[in-house]
């Protein structure tokens, strides 16, 4: 089914570095992924440079018809880019099987369903199976919290593609009842990778203490899939709602990843849980 394999790729990211993946419309390989160069900063990231301690975990995504091994090498890649990053508890859930309206409804991994293609600004929501995954990462918090130790704030969550809209969610949203005890709680982090925002009735407003939730989001100017303009219209939005701390770029690329994306979001990462490079120098000086 060629709309099988066009649907599939939507949650693939290219990978130099292990693999190549061939989908119905497009081969993402290592060449394609090595050519993608960032051409802006949109915000400009102010995080606290204040040096930061305790243990420290990030959540992490899969986009739609992936698994968490499609993500997993960044565990290794991370670290290999800011050292300190080793140090992170690395957990990266799994998507339930679930059947996708644009793709026939075929099954496949996904934390939602899809019915428009591409994916515009202003989409049809899955709101139920939406609020469920957001529901299950809460679970991966809880966990880390009561076997690691980890703390809300000590954690960082993201996703690619579909893993992306679920992370924003995670990091911004509030239930309407207001009932949750973590809708006052606040995320060390948020990575966005092509992804895009989503349950737009919901976002009348953000609680404070969200509002102040840094936030990488990073999306290829020639993504067919999620198409590009969700990126500034999702900035836009949280911007207007509160959120301050937005370091939105754009990459010369299709819904795939590149180097220096990753690099910018190893940087995010390690600034926000560790501080600056420079307060470890200035605290061997002394």
């Amino acid at each position: 089914d060629p709309l099988a394999t066009k649907i599939l790729s939507l949650g693939v990211m290219s990978k130099c570095w292990s693999r190549c993946i061939v989908s119905g419309c497009v081969v993402l390989s290592g060449t394609v992924f090595l050519l993608g160069m960032m051409s802006r900063a949109s915000a400009a990231m102010s995080t606290s440079t204040t040096k930061k301690t305790g243990p420290a975990a990030l959540i992490f995504l899969h986009g739609l018809g992936d698994t968490p091994r499609g993500w997993s090498e960044l565990q290794e890649m991370l670290p290999s880019i800011k050292p300190r990053l080793g140090q992170l508890k690395y957990v990266f859930p799994p998507a339930p099987t679930i059947g996708i309206t644009i793709n026939g409804g075929m099954q496949m991994p996904g934390w939602f369903d899809l019915y428009d293609w591409p994916v515009a600004v202003g989409s049809k929501d899955d709101r139920e199976r939406k609020l469920a995954a957001v529901s299950q990462i809460e679970d991966e918090v809880q966990k880390l919290q009561r076997e690691d130790g980890i703390a809300r704030d000590r954690i960082v969550v993201g996703g690619f593609s579909q893993g992306g809209a679920i992370a924003l969610l995670s990091a911004y949203h509030s239930s309407k009842s207001g009932g949750d005890d973590h809708d006052d709680a606040a995320f060390a982090g948020c990575v966005c990778l092509s992804g895009w925002l989503t349950l737009l009735d919901d976002f009348e407003e953000i609680k404070a203490a969200k509002q102040q939730t840094p936030l990488f989001w990073g999306h290829g100017q020639f993504d067919d899939k999620v198409l590009f303009p969700q990126q500034a219209f999702g900035v836009k939005k949280l911007t207007e709602l509160g959120v301050q701390q937005i370091d939105a770029r754009d990459y010369r690329m299709g819904h795939s990843s590149d180097p220096k994306e990753i690099d910018a979001f190893a940087t995010f990462v390690d600034t926000l849980l560790f501080g600056n490079d420079d307060d470890d120098k200035e605290q061997q000086t002394k």
